[in-house]
């Protein structure tokens, strides 16, 4: 029993942690739209059994990150402009409300770590960083609505971003940006100044501006 005990919980502990790396691979548009990822290429890769590898991108694909075409096989997704306009509309709704809740809690620690992050955003925009990038400019975000208190949103957060990753790298390749978002900026401006509606306008133009970009 104890050895069947064993084995499952090693078998669960591959299985998470590939699910991890690979979720924050294109979360972090490591992945662009449109790859193709296999069961037996993810093993090999990683060094696992099919098993976990499966799980992985099944979980993955119930979460939006993954599509599957009617013949099993798995990639990223190919945005269409509804679904952009779709997931823009979300982060919309949701990201001035965690901004929100955040504020009583934006205490300075908070505003000079959101300043510290910032600053590598610019770095990754300097070095023309897709990856690093989107990892920073995620952190930021996360950094703030962590303060919110409010799980559920976050989650369900992450679960758009995790569906736009892909999307973002090619939204960054259009962009060509040349300096980090100003509305990073006017973000911590609105947290210094205790100013609500400022900091909801702020982080709404922040994570919809780019994705109708995209969009249009």
């Amino acid at each position: 029993m104890q050895s069947t005990v064993k084995t499952s919980d090693t078998h669960s502990a591959t299985h998470d942690l590939l699910y991890r790396n690979l979720r924050t691979q294109i979360m972090h548009g490591e992945l662009g739209p449109g790859e193709a990822l296999t069961v037996r290429g993810l093993a090999a890769k990683w060094n696992v059994s099919m098993t976990p590898a499966r799980e992985a991108l099944r979980r993955l694909s119930a979460e939006g990150a993954l599509t599957v075409s009617a013949s099993g096989r798995f990639s990223t997704p190919t945005l269409s402009n509804d679904r952009i306009e779709e997931l823009a509309a979300l982060r919309a709704l949701l990201e001035p409300e965690l901004a929100s809740r955040a504020l009583p809690r934006a205490h300075m620690a908070l505003i000079d770590r959101l300043q510290m992050i910032n600053s590598s955003v610019a770095e990754a925009v300097v070095k023309q960083d897709a990856v690093a990038y989107i990892r920073t400019n995620l952190e930021f975000h996360r950094t703030l609505y962590l303060r919110a208190h409010a799980p559920a949103m976050l989650a369900m957060t992450e679960t758009v971003w995790l569906q736009m990753g892909p999307t973002m790298r090619a939204l960054y390749g259009r962009l060509r940006r040349a300096e980090p978002p100003a509305n990073h900026r006017l973000i911590i401006a609105a947290l210094r100044a205790g100013d609500e509606p400022g900091l909801r306008l702020a982080v709404r133009a922040d994570a919809t501006q780019g994705l109708r970009m995209l969009a249009s």
